[in-house]
């Protein structure tokens, strides 16, 4: 298949979801659920992968889809879409547009195609794992060999500190020149734009990281899990420049005396 039919209809699907969020951002009757696992979800989230799913089936009958809403169908299949429909809700609901729609296309298993569309700010960030690109001109990772130069960047302040060493934790965030949680898929469109140098999750699914690989890479960063091996493998997500990557694994997985 053709990889510029492929990206033409991402692009058709991110216009869609566009359509569908904006109106939603803000609105004084918006209602929030709350998911078993204590997420917040909205209608916007719900409706926006409904019509993206009866788009791709559509289209592509025979194509798979990974979706955090509503579940997965024919996840053997070659290709499979990934969708999360809102990535950020909590910011969402709160009227901040860090937030944003993640879509990723997998081949045999291997993410091909993602994108990042902040729908709100009008940025949309697509890659290949070759090139990525923000608002159709190209955009690189910052080079930066030193860890107090940078800018880390992570969703939750605490989550890292409850689900690795939050001795090592301190120690990484204490050699970094700035850290803020301007974080969910915004974090990565503004690490892969060159405007942030690490991007941590200690936790993510499928539908938060499968899209985000081909950004990192196709903007010259490396992405791995916690321990630097494969993400897709994993459930938690270390990017960065390619100049500190190391140094911010071996930094997190360091010994703590006492344990």
């Amino acid at each position: 298949m053709q990889m510029g039919i492929l990206v033409n209809f991402l692009n058709e699907l991110l216009d869609t979801s566009r359509e569908i969020i904006r109106p939603y951002f803000t609105a004084p009757d918006l209602q929030v659920e709350t998911k078993e696992d204590e997420t917040p979800v909205t209608i916007a989230d719900r409706e926006t992968e409904h019509v993206l799913r009866e788009k791709i089936r559509q289209t592509y009958p025979d194509h798979g889809i990974i979706g955090e809403e509503f579940g997965n169908e024919r996840e053997e299949a070659e290709y499979v879409w990934v969708l999360d429909p809102i990535d950020g809700t909590k910011s969402f609901v709160s009227g901040v547009p860090l937030f944003g729609t993640l879509i990723g296309l997998l081949k045999d298993g291997v993410p091909l195609l993602g994108a990042i569309d902040q729908p709100i700010l009008g940025q949309r960030m697509t890659g290949d794992g070759e090139q990525t690109l923000l608002n159709g001109k190209p955009v690189h990772i910052r080079k930066t060999a030193s860890l107090a130069e940078t800018t880390l960047l992570s969703t939750d302040p605490l989550e890292p500190n409850r689900t690795w060493n939050a001795d090592a934790w301190r120690d990484l965030t204490s050699r970094v020149h700035l850290y803020r949680t301007w974080g969910d898929c915004y974090g990565y469109l503004l690490l892969a734009a060159g405007k942030a140098d690490i991007m941590i999750d200690p936790i993510v699914s499928k539908w938060d990281f499968l899209p985000i690989i081909p950004i990192i890479r196709g903007a010259g960063g490396i992405i791995t899990d916690w321990m630097g091996n494969d993400p897709i493998k994993g459930n938690s997500i270390i990017a960065s420049s390619p100049g500190i990557h190391a140094e911010i694994i071996q930094i997190l997985n360091q010994d703590t005396p006492g344990n």
